[in-house]
């Protein structure tokens, strides 16, 4: 029988292995859960004892195969198994990247296969060799297996191969590119890359090297890729004050909502969005001057950016000083003409329920026609939401405004829709309407059905 690999297979023994393993460990479980005196020991050796058996269930999942079917340029020439991640070393041979970075951190600076001395220890991603072995996997319909590596091999591997990336930063063109481009990748699929950044001071600074204030958009795809990768780090939860408080990040990012390609544009929007989220961003973001471009990128009405910078908008509004800041920027304006063309109605009529507390806001939506648009959507929607944000909205108008009185009146004569909404609608609804409605008797003693 030929000598077995990463791929094997799984002998009789390996069976009889597995049961005795399994009788050992109910044994120590039961031992652990049951006896309070239970030693550190007896929980070590459980823990041993689940790791072997979740080697030998990768192992039984496996197709068989022989190691000497392998294809040699397959093969790690450390473990001599078959590669899940190809990564090129600076001499231009080829490994699998657990076990290369756990021989650099180990100290050597020497190719294992060459002996010949590396100038550098950035490990470049082998993409061709990677679809090769894919390809041949696939055709004969062998899984691809993950290597079996302690964490801190693949804590360091990461960490390695995150530090070689950001070193490029600070390199040609060409390297930054490539290098931004992976970042993007990798912190769209691995939280422990995004972890890895609010867990190194410098990598933040690093990874904003390439663009300039002013002149960020010089070349398209490097900033749409670093402002992704901004993005996706704004998603763990560590990054959003470190972000904030670099005083690169978010200048960038507004410089970004203004000049970009529209994914450039979105992304920048949504990570403002997802740094918003902490209340001590808000300040921060307003006071750098993003609502002016986030309520121009919902203007232009790019399907893809829109959401995003609705959702910028409507968080940075949460604070009091935002509030005004957007009023003062045309954010109603912008706001009522998309809900009149019926675009992210629901969004922006949240937003538009919080500007209502600034006076001048309330003073704008009388003059742009908010009346009869909030009306219809109170007559209209099926949305209980809508209806309730609607009434709260046109409670404050009315309260401010006696000349649109007329206007719902009008409305109620012919639809009752105020009554309905105050008989039918959610509470608070019912207590907006009903509210209308007694203004309106008030000031006009006119008795409603």
């Amino acid at each position: 029988m030929a000598e077995a690999g990463i791929l094997e297979t799984i002998p009789r023994t390996i069976m009889t292995k597995e049961t005795e393993l399994r009788k050992e460990l109910e044994k120590l479980v039961k031992t652990i859960l049951v006896e309070e005196d239970c030693t550190v020991e007896a929980i070590d050796e459980a823990m041993r004892i689940l790791r072997v058996l979740k080697e030998l269930k990768i192992k039984k999942s496996l197709k068989v195969v022989d190691n000497t079917a392998i294809p040699e340029e397959f093969r790690c020439p450390i473990s001599t198994k078959i590669m899940s991640d190809p990564v090129v070393l600076a001499t231009g041979q080829t490994y699998d990247r657990p076990f290369i970075q756990r021989w650099l951190n180990e100290g050597h600076r020497t190719c294992p296969k060459t002996q010949q001395v590396i100038s550098h220890t950035i490990l470049t991603p082998n993409h061709l060799v990677q679809e090769m072995i894919s390809k041949w996997c696939y055709e004969r319909g062998i899984e691809l297996p993950k290597p079996l590596v302690d964490e801190d091999v693949h804590a360091g591997a990461d960490r390695g191969y995150l530090k070689s990336l950001l070193e490029k930063m600070s390199s040609s063109l060409s390297d930054q590119k490539e290098a931004a481009k992976e970042l993007r990748l990798l912190t769209k699929r691995m939280p422990s890359f995004r972890a890895f950044f609010s867990d190194t001071s410098d990598a933040i600074p690093k990874l904003l090297d390439p663009l300039s204030r002013g002149r960020a958009n010089t070349h398209p795809d490097l900033q749409e890729n670093l402002i992704t990768t901004i993005f996706n780090l704004s998603i763990h939860e560590d990054n959003k004050q470190l972000l904030a408080e670099n005083p690169h990040a978010i200048p960038l990012l507004v410089e970004s909502v203004r000049f970009g390609t529209t994914e450039t544009r979105s992304n920048a929007a949504a990570a403002l969005f997802s740094l918003s989220t902490l209340d001590s961003n808000k300040l921060i973001i307003g006071k750098s001057g993003a609502l002016r471009p986030l309520i121009d990128l919902l203007k232009e009405g790019h399907p893809l950016a829109m959401k995003d910078a609705a959702s910028a908008i409507f968080n940075l509004c949460l604070v009091l000083e935002n509030k005004c800041r957007a009023v003062r920027e045309g954010a109603v304006r912008v706001i009522l003409k998309k809900i009149m063309d019926s675009i992210l109605v629901d969004e922006l009529l949240a937003t538009l329920v919080i500007l209502a507390s600034q006076p001048k806001a309330v003073e704008e939506m009388g003059m742009l026609g908010a009346v009869p648009c909030l009306l219809g959507i109170m007559r209209e929607s099926s949305s209980e939401r809508n209806k309730e944000n609607c009434s709260a909205i046109l409670h404050t108008i009315c309260l401010n405004d006696r000349t649109k009185w007329p206007l719902v009146m009008e409305e109620e004569k012919a639809n009752a829709t105020l009554s309905i909404l105050a008989e039918h609608g959610t509470s608070r609804a019912k207590r907006k309407a009903g509210g209308i409605l007694q203004m309106m008797k008030r000031g006009a003693s006119i008795t409603f059905r």
